[in-house]
């Protein structure tokens, strides 16, 4: 059966779902981040981010939680501790996200050895 474009719409599919969640310049990093080295603390984040403002490291982080991808665990103590870490959804992710790593890590040394 041949698909139609004319009637396709791209936001009723689930690579748009999925990119909805994983879009931005920072949440792959942050969900790679997670995957690597859970729990992480929000400063340990930023450091590993480089460049992030914490405004926008503490926005994403709290659009990733609403999403249910991380887990934000806050101690009760002082100074104040907050830890990220995957949620079992977040992990269902990366698995998806792991995949793409591979396949970088496959091309880039298949393009290093190309040049």
């Amino acid at each position: 059966m041949m698909k139609n474009i004319e009637t396709a719409n791209f936001d009723d599919t689930g690579y748009s779902y999925t990119l909805s969640l994983i879009s931005g310049k920072y949440k792959p990093v942050i969900l790679y981040c997670l995957m690597e080295y859970e729990p992480v603390r929000f400063n340990q984040m930023r450091r590993y981010l480089k460049n992030v403002a914490d405004k926008t490291l503490s926005q994403t982080l709290k659009e990733l939680e609403a999403d249910d991808l991380i887990l934000r665990h806050e101690y009760p103590q002082i100074p104040p501790k907050v830890e990220y870490s995957l949620t079992e959804r977040g992990h269902s992710l990366v698995r998806v996200l792991d995949q793409l790593c591979d396949w970088g890590n496959e091309n880039r040394r298949q393009r290093l050895t190309d040049t």
